[in-house]
């Protein structure tokens, strides 16, 4: 750890000049030492017992004061590696009650939605997408595979797969794919979503910019017409430090 970070958590009265709990107190001062950049983004911060050894104060006080920091999205925490400032992607909450693309998303929250294209074509179908779709033997299938990102930040892999006559131009997609489906009236009107928690295998990891083992999420989704047609089956690795997917939740028969 750089003398830079020790020095200023080790400078004298700040801690005696600041208001509130012990933990709260430590906080701002690695607040400040983040916007002052004495740490920059990505840096490791000084493990729990260096940072009690240099500030005088407990364990537990440091603890808090970073678990603060976590939830605020200010640092990212990685097992058997330590502490380290986040790295600026925007840490998003997505409603589990709307069908949004992902386009609208981003828009919505101010950011700048791009995509790097993986893949884009008509392809023979898997044995899952032939199920998901309810294809019938020797039908291809569309599928649009890409990095989302948000701002420039790597965000999620998304593999969509849909039947030709709903996407017969899978090159015509350049930005959002609900855009495309609603201009032909096949936009999907409810959706069917399963998310699960996972570690990143190395080859997603490396797409999304991120250690290969750290949380993410699984999201597989099977999106329907008004007549009940599948249309969209789209299966979604996310950056677990990127999103939190929010619900709201009512009392059975209110």
């Amino acid at each position: 750890m750089s003398d830079t970070i020790e020095t200023f958590l080790k400078s004298a009265d700040w801690l005696q000049e600041a208001t509130g709990p012990l933990y709260v107190r430590l906080r701002k001062r690695l607040e400040q030492s983040i916007e002052a950049g004495v740490l920059a983004e990505s840096a490791p911060l000084p493990g729990e017992r260096e940072m009690a050894h240099l500030t005088g104060l407990s364990r537990v006080t440091v603890r808090r004061a970073l678990q603060d920091l976590v939830e605020r999205g200010i640092i990212v925490q990685r097992q058997g590696s330590g502490s380290f400032v986040a790295d600026g992607t925007p840490r998003v909450e997505q409603s589990l009650s709307l069908l949004t693309s992902f386009t609208e998303d981003m828009t919505r929250r101010g950011l700048d939605s791009t995509s790097e294209w993986l893949d884009r074509g008509i392809h023979t179908p898997s044995p899952e997408e032939v199920m998901a779709l309810a294809l019938s033997s020797g039908e291809e299938v569309a599928r649009l595979s890409r990095l989302r990102m948000a701002n420039d930040r790597p965000m999620a892999i998304e593999h969509a797969a849909l039947p030709v006559d709903i996407l017969p131009h899978p090159e015509g997609v350049t930005s959002s794919l609900y855009e495309v489906l609603e201009r032909d009236s096949n936009r999907p009107v409810r959706a069917m979503q399963r998310i699960s928690a996972i570690n990143l295998e190395a080859n997603d990891a490396a797409v999304l910019g991120v250690e290969p083992g750290v949380a993410g999420l699984r999201i597989v989704r099977t999106s329907f017409l008004s007549n009940r047609r599948v249309v969209e089956f789209t299966r979604s690795v996310y950056r677990g430090d990127a999103y939190d997917f929010v619900a709201e939740l009512r009392l059975a028969n209110s």
